[in-house]
C-alpha cells in the first residue's frame, strides 16, 4: 500500500495544529500500512489521517509541511528526515497509481452512450458496478476504506491503539490472512458482535470480542469470518448497490463518492453487518489458516447449537496447532484498549 516494504513502522516527532486558528502542540507522528496516526504525549490518537490523501504544502523546504486536505487547514510540520522521505516515497508512489480522472470520465461517457442506445435501465446499475470494481483502484479503495472507518470512529469513539497491542494486532492479522492479505485491523471501543470488513482490505473489530474470551484464535476467527465476506460481496460492490446509480456513476466520472453518501452507509453497516459466510467457505479459510473453528463458533453460540457443523467439521481437530500468539502478544492485545 506504502511502498514502504523496509519499514514495518515508523515514528517521529512533529507539530500538529488542528486548524488555523489553533496553537501547534507537540505530537508523535506514527506511519503505518494504510494510515498516518498522530497521537499526544500520553500516545492517545488524535485523528488518523488516510495516506492517499496527504499532500505537502512546501515542497522542497523544511521543516516538511503536510496537510490531509487540499484546504490546508489542518497541518503537520515535520522535521525528521527519514520520516520526511518517507512521506515523499508514499506521496510519489500514490501518485504514480492514482486513477486517471480524464479515463474514468471516458468509461461513464461511453456507458451513457450504451443506455441512450436503448440498454434496459434493470442492466445499467449492476454494468457500473461491475465497471467500477474494474477500474477502482486499490489506492482509491483504501481511502474509501478509511473515510467509512473515521464516520464509524463517530458513532463509536477513536479507535483503540497501543504500541505493544498494535503489535500482536498485526501479527495476528497475518497469522489468520497470511502475509499477502495486505490491510489491516482497527480494534473500536464498541459494535456488533461480528467484525466488518471495509473496502482496501480494512477490517474493523469490536473490543468485547477481545476482551471477552481467553483464546486468540477466537480473534483470529474473527478475522478471518470477516475477510470471508470478500468471497461473498466486494464490499465496494456492496456499497455501491446501497448508494445508488448516481454514486456509482459519479464514482466512475469524477472518482469521487459523497460524504454524503459514505456517511449513510457506514452507519447502516455497523447497524446491520453482513451475514456470516456459508460453512464451506468459513472452514475452507480455517483450514488454509491452520487455525482451529471450534473456538470461533463457540463465541459466535455459546451453545454451539447454530454452529454444531462448524464444530463437527473443525479441520484442525486432533491435529497439532501451530502458536496463535504468544503469551506476551495475547496479553498486549487483550489491553489494546486500555488507557
Amino acid at each position: 500500500m506504502t511502498a514502504l516494504t523496509e519499514f514495518s513502522r515508523l515514528e517521529s516527532s512533529g507539530l500538529w495544529r488542528a486548524s488555523p486558528d489553533n496553537q501547534r502542540r507537540e505530537v508523535t507522528v506514527s506511519l503505518g500500512n494504510a494510515t498516518l496516526v498522530i497521537l499526544d504525549s500520553a500516545d492517545r490518537p488524535l485523528t488518523h489521517w488516510s495516506l492517499p490523501a496527504v499532500e505537502r504544502l512546501n515542497a522542497g523546504e523544511r521543516p516538511a509541511l503536510f496537510t490531509p486536505a487540499s484546504d490546508g487547514t489542518e497541518t503537520l510540520e515535520i522535521s525528521d528526515e527519514l520520516m520526511i522521505s518517507a512521506m515523499e516515497k508514499v506521496r510519489k508512489t500514490v501518485n504514480s497509481r492514482r486513477y486517471r480522472p480524464g479515463r474514468l470520465r471516458n468509461v461513464g461517457l461511453l456507458t451513457t452512450t450504451v443506455f441512450i442506445l436503448g440498454i434496459v435501465v434493470f442492466w445499467l446499475p449492476n454494468a457500473l458496478i461491475r465497471e467500477a470494481q474494474n477500474v477502482i483502484p486499490t489506492v482509491k479503495r483504501a481511502e474509501i476504506g478509511m473515510t467509512l472507518l473515521n464516520h464509524i470512529q463517530h458513532i463509536t469513539g477513536q479507535t483503540c491503539r497501543s504500541p505493544l497491542g498494535t503489535q500482536a494486532l498485526e501479527a495476528l492479522h497475518i497469522r489468520a490472512l497470511g502475509p499477502d492479505a495486505g490491510g489491516q485491523v482497527f480494534v473500536v471501543p464498541s459494535g456488533p458482535d461480528a467484525a466488518i470488513y471495509l473496502p482496501g482490505g480494512l477490517i474493523v473489530i469490536n473490543r468485547d470480542l477481545i476482551e471477552d474470551t481467553e483464546d486468540p484464535s477466537t480473534v483470529g476467527g474473527h478475522i478471518i469470518a470477516a475477510a470471508a465476506q470478500l468471497r461473498i460481496q466486494d464490499p465496494l460492490e456492496a456499497l455501491l448497490k446501497y448508494s445508488g446509480i448516481r454514486a456509482t456513476f459519479t464514482l466512475l466520472t469524477q472518482g469521487e463518492i459523497t460524504p454524503e453518501a459514505l456517511r449513510s452507509y457506514a452507519e447502516t453497516l455497523f447497524a446491520n453487518p453482513p451475514q456470516r459466510a456459508d460453512d464451506a467457505i468459513l472452514l475452507d479459510m480455517f483450514a488454509n489458516a491452520q487455525m482451529p473453528i471450534t473456538p470461533y463458533a463457540f463465541a459466535v453460540d455459546v451453545t454451539g447449537e447454530t454452529t454444531l457443523s462448524l464444530i463437527e467439521a473443525d479441520p484442525m481437530q486432533g491435529r497439532p496447532i501451530r502458536e496463535i500468539l504468544t503469551d506476551t502478544e495475547w496479553i498486549s492485545l487483550q489491553g489494546i484498549c486500555i488507557k
